[in-house]
């Protein structure tokens, strides 16, 4: 398995914070054009293309936030395992060393 671009990482996880902001920040803006309108007409395109568009980019931000620190925990969880099983095994192999010798006496 080919070891993961720590740049392409580190990038996609800064886009995964910074698309919410943006999809919040363009919510207001719809929202605040919206409120100026005085005819319902005018709010729902406003608020359409900026509400979905908002919506949308911090859905999207979420979720490529959520995968790469879900990627990056389970990586650190997996080589964590690996390394405990390897010192369990020398345990292991050290304590039959020693039932061994015992039993050569």
């Amino acid at each position: 398995m080919p070891e993961p671009s720590a740049d392409a990482e580190g990038l996609l996880l800064k886009i995964g914070l910074i698309l919410p902001v943006i999809g919040v920040i363009l919510i207001v803006i719809a929202y605040w054009n919206a409120s100026g309108s005085k005819y319902v007409a005018d709010q729902v395109p406003m608020l359409i293309s900026g509400g979905i568009l908002g919506i949308g980019l911090a859905i999207i931000g979420v979720g490529l936030f959520i995968r790469f620190s879900l990627a990056r925990l389970l990586r650190f969880w997996l080589a964590r395992m690996v390394v405990e099983q390897q010192t369990q095994t020398d345990r292991v192999v050290e304590a039959l060393g020693r039932i061994e010798a015992k039993l050569d006496k």
